[in-house]
This record gives C-alpha cells, sequence and structure tokens, in this order.
C-alpha cells in the first residue's frame, strides 16, 4: 500500500524545548521566550510543514529558504532554524523563535536525530553506497533480513518501505529532516532492521548526518555525477565519507577493482573485504571470496568462503555477474552484522536463495517466445544509466540471446556530458543493433544530447565494420517511438535491452513532467506485435 509522505512522520514524538535546542547545538537565537516553545518534528520542505514543526530554512540554487518560512509557520511550525541571511531575510515578520547556524546543512542530520530522539539507534541498519547496484544490494539485504525473520524498512532510488507501508522515492537518499522522520515512524512500526542506499550527494550534503550505521558496503565506482563532483577523485572522496566512524561502525568493501582497494586504504572504520572474481595479479587475499559460479535458473549460484574455512553456497535469480557481486555483497554485509552463518545458510535455502526482485533492475517484461510461433522477443529493462552498467547489462544478456541483441538508451540531460560519447561506444561494443534516443533531457535540447550519444556511438561503429563486425546504428525519437520501433523490429529470438530509466514513470523535457514507464511502452509494443501475428 502507497502511503503520502506525511503519514511516515511519528506520532508519539516527545516534545523538544527550543532552548534545549539553542544550548545543545551552540545556536544563536534571535528571538526571546524560547523557554516556552517546543518542537515535536522537523521540516525543511514549507509545503510538507505541520504543527510542531522545527522549520529548517536552507539557501537553495533559485531562492533562499527563508523566504517561505512565514507559509511554514502558518502550516504550523513553531521555530525557524537557518543561517545569517536568512534571519536576516525573515526580521521583523515572524513571531517564533528564530535559531541561527553557520551551515544549518551541516546540523541538520544531527538536530533532526535529536528531536525524534536519535531512531537509528533503536535499528540494525546498513548503509550501501557505490555507482552502480545500490538499489539490487539493498534489496537483497532486506530480503535476507526478512528470511531470517525480522520486520525490515527499505530506503532508496525505487521507494522506501516500513515493514508493508511503501512510498515512492524522489531521492535515492532522503533529506535529512525527512530521512529521521522516516527512522522515528519505522521504530514506531516496529521495523528493526533498515537497509540503505547512501548516495554521493547526500554524503556531501550531510542528509546521513545523525545516524552511525552498524556495517556500510561499497559496490563499485565509475564514471558518473561528475556534474556535481567535479571528477572521479572527488565523487570518490564523497563515497568515502560513509567508512568514517561518524558513520558507521564496520565495512565491507569490493574490491574487484582499483577503486575498492582505494576504498580499504582509505577507511577509517574496521572493513572485511570481499573479491567476487579472480584476481587480477598480486592483489592481498580478501576476506571473503566468490568461486564455482554456475548457471542456476535465470540468475546464478555461487560459493561464498570466508578465510576462517566458513563457506555457503546460494544463488541470486538475478543474470549477471554484477549481480553475483551485489548478492554476495548482501550475504556478506548480514553477515558481518552479527548474523550466524548457519542460520543465513538455513534462511537463504528456505527462500529459494537470494530472489528479491528489484523494480526496473534486470526486470523481464517480455520474456520471450522465439520457437512456439508467437514471434516475440525477450525484452528487458534495465536501469543502466552510465557506461559501465550499459556494458554489464549487455554483457549479462549475451550469453542467453540466441538472436541480436538490441539496446535502446539515451543519456540524460544536464548531467555529466562526458560521458555520453563512452555510453555510445560501449553500446556499440555490445549490441548488434544500437537505438539511440532520449533519457530525461531535463533543460537541455534532447537532439544535442543525442548527437554527442551518436557521436561516440558512428565513431565505434566504424572502428567495429572495419574489423569486420556489422553494428546498425539508429536516432529515434521520443523514447516511446524508439521502444515501439526495436520491439516491433526485433526477431524471435532477439532479446531488447531497454536501459537507463529503469522503473521511472516521469520523464522531464523542458521543465515538463511527462508519463513515461519504460516497462509500459515495452509491453504495449509486444501486445501490438501479437496482435499483427494472431491476425495475419
Amino acid at each position: 500500500m502507497t502511503t503520502p509522505l506525511d503519514r511516515f512522520r511519528p506520532t508519539g514524538t516527545r516534545p523538544r524545548r527550543v532552548r534545549d535546542l539553542a544550548l545543545t547545538f551552540g545556536l544563536e537565537t534571535t528571538a526571546a521566550g524560547t523557554a516556552d516553545v517546543s518542537v515535536t518534528s522537523v521540516a525543511s520542505d514549507n509545503r510538507l510543514a505541520a504543527d510542531g514543526d522545527l522549520f529548517v530554512a536552507l539557501a537553495g540554487a533559485r531562492a533562499h529558504g527563508a523566504r517561505f518560512a512565514a507559509d511554514a509557520v502558518a502550516r504550523g511550525a513553531r521555530a525557524v532554524l537557518t543561517d545569517a541571511e536568512g534571519a536576516r531575510l525573515v526580521e521583523g515578520e515572524l513571531e517564533v523563535p528564530v535559531l541561527v547556524a553557520d551551515d544549518p546543512r551541516a546540523v541538520l542530520g544531527a538536530v533532526a536525530a535529536w528531536v525524534y530522539g536519535h531512531p537509528a539507534e533503536h535499528l540494525m541498519t546498513f548503509g550501501v553506497t557505490g555507482t552502480n547496484g545500490k538499489t539490487t544490494t539493498t534489496y537483497q539485504i532486506d530480503h535476507l533480513l526478512r528470511a531470517l525473520g525480522w520486520k525490515g524498512g527499505l530506503i532508496g532510488t525505487v521507494e522506501m518501505r516500513s515493514g508493508d507501508r511503501v512510498l515512492a522515492s524522489r531521492l535515492t537518499t532522503p533529506e535529512a529532516a525527512d530521512l529521521q522522520a522516516l527512522l522515528a515512524a519505522m521504530v514506531e512500526d516496529d521495523v528493526r532492521t533498515l537497509a540503505m542506499e547512501v548516495s554521493s550527494h547526500a554524503l556531501a550534503l550531510h542528509r546521513v548526518d545523525g545516524i552511525e550505521f552498524g556495517v556500510v558496503g561499497f559496490t563499485n565506482l565509475s564514471q558518473d555525477h561528475l556534474d556535481f563532483h567535479g571528477d572521479l577523485q572527488g565523487y570518490f572522496d564523497a563515497k568515502a565519507l560513509l567508512f568514517t566512524p561518524e558513520h558507521a561502525r564496520r565495512g565491507v568493501v569490493v574490491v574487484d577493482d582499483a577503486w575498492g582497494e582505494r576504498m580499504v586504504a582509505a577507511a577509517r572504520v574496521p572493513v572485511a573485504t570481499l573479491r567476487t572474481r579472480p584476481a587480477r595479479g598480486q592483489e592481498a587475499a580478501a576476506d571473503w571470496t566468490v568461486t564455482d559460479v554456475t548457471p542456476h535458473g535465470t540468475g546464478s549460484a555461487f560459493t561464498l568462503t570466508h578465510t576462517d574455512g566458513r563457506a555457503l553456497r546460494t544463488s541470486t535469480s538475478l543474470p549477471g555477474n554484477f549481480n553475483v557481486a551485489n548478492a554476495a555483497l548482501a550475504v556478506v554485509m548480514v553477515l558481518e552484522g552479527g548474523a550466524h552463518l548457519d542460520d543465513v545458510r538455513e534462511a537463504l535455502d528456505a527462500a529459494g536463495g537470494l530472489s528479491a526482485t528489484v523494480p526496473g533492475r534486470m526486470e523481464v517484461v517480455g520474456p520471450g517466445t522465439g520457437a512456439d510461433g508467437r514471434g516475440l522477443p525477450r525484452v528487458v529493462v534495465d536501469f543502466a544509466h552510465n557506461t559501465d552498467a550499459l556494458e554489464l547489462a549487455l554483457a549479462a544478456l549475451r550469453p542467453t540471446t540466441a538472436g541480436r541483441l538490441v539496446v535502446v538508451f539515451g543519456a540524460t540531460g544536464d548531467r555529466d556530458p562526458g560521458k555520453r560519447p563512452a555510453m555510445g561506444a560501449a553500446a556499440v561494443a555490445g549490441a548488434d543493433v544500437v537505438v539511440v534516443t532520449d533519457d530525461d533531457p531535463h533543460g537541455e535540447d534532447p537532439a544535442a544530447v543525442r548527437a554527442e550519444v551518436l557521436a561516440g556511438a558512428r565513431a565505434a561503429r566504424d572502428v567495429a565494420v572495419g574489423a569486420g563486425r556489422d553494428v546498425e546504428v539508429l536516432e529515434v525519437a521520443p523514447r516511446a517511438a524508439a521502444i515501439r520501433r526495436a520491439v516491433l523490429d526485433a526477431g524471435p529470438d532477439d532479446t531488447v535491452l531497454v536501459a537507463g530509466r529503469g522503473h521511472e514513470t516521469i520523464q522531464e523535457v523542458a521543465g515538463v513532467d511527462l508519463e513515461l514507464d519504460d516497462r509500459v511502452e515495452a509491453r504495449h509494443a509486444l501486445a501490438t506485435r501479437h496482435e499483427r501475428t494472431t491476425t495475419a
């Protein structure tokens, strides 16, 4: 059942005096009479403000949040926390206490945790960061914890869950005020565990301040979000913040590449290492290793072994070696969190392995019927929205594709333009038919974004043709038309990968939100194709 955001606010928070808040965090106050004022909740969005709130007015890219403080107060906010500029903007306008911090964003997480009674301390917490695999890993952690008998909470890109209550996510990691409210609501719901994605933006912007995770995990690192972080080193540094005593007690790091090794070196908390593919050379032995990977249904079975001799064999229902890595990381994080290996083995055997389905992550929306006469291709929707993820998704589908491998994808506007040609080249390297279309153009000209992707794709195609490999590169827009064409043109033994948006249902074009679900469009195209086949 999906519920609105404010339903996740706790109902029984103990009132906190504003005077105590100011003393605890060393905040200046610009109004007298704080001794008799209390708050029970925190909001940083005036539209969601309610009775009893501390409204936190932050400086924004377009406007200062203090300009909306009067509206928050009208909705019931009893105090305002802002910076010196915000205090000047509301001077003389509000009849509630105004607290001033040098950097309100930097204290917001800790303040919200204090107001809500430090809810994370009442949960067994697992946080996952990395470029790719965060969503799948958190779903598998939650799946395993529930199999072990725990009532779980989940926070990530696709959705947020408190037990059986579900809310679609707006951010991979919620803003600090919303996050602490959600954790407090989970405690009220008798949730005992939390599996959470932790984005680099969230770490850099202090969204997870006020949480000390029991176990954190690192999946991998590749080019993404450089429009925000500047370069790969800045991106890595933001991720590494999770492996500090301020945010975690211990960690698990996948050391399949140099970035994993660097994370181990940078970590300031105890770390267990996990290697999910053969070592490249003289690397040190990992604490946990994955071996004996074999096909198992739609996914893979594998053995996970510790250097002390402990071992278990389990499976994941998701295809590709990268999903073996995600599944193994989930298991190791739960084990490093204190679960007994025999209990984990028993729970996984009873659950059929790590069989959690993740919306928009290698999600098969058309299973393919090749030889049965209906002539429908297999269609898979995946969130792969950067070069490495696209390469891995195509590589995972190639071994089980008897015919051509077709990919439909684009690049996001207003985001890291440097990766666009590389994505085009990766598509040509992994597929037989490349259909370049739009992702979320945001404020950019969609044709200009496509042109940058096509430049990389066409250059790579010329190299491939010179080497004797024929690859077809097409430009089709809008996205719904591209999906339709790819599905209608595919052969019965082909696989069509629709990549980049996964579970998303809204496409932003020039500031306008359009309804667009890749899975729905693919199903419509398959239905049309089936109708043509049966009526021919």
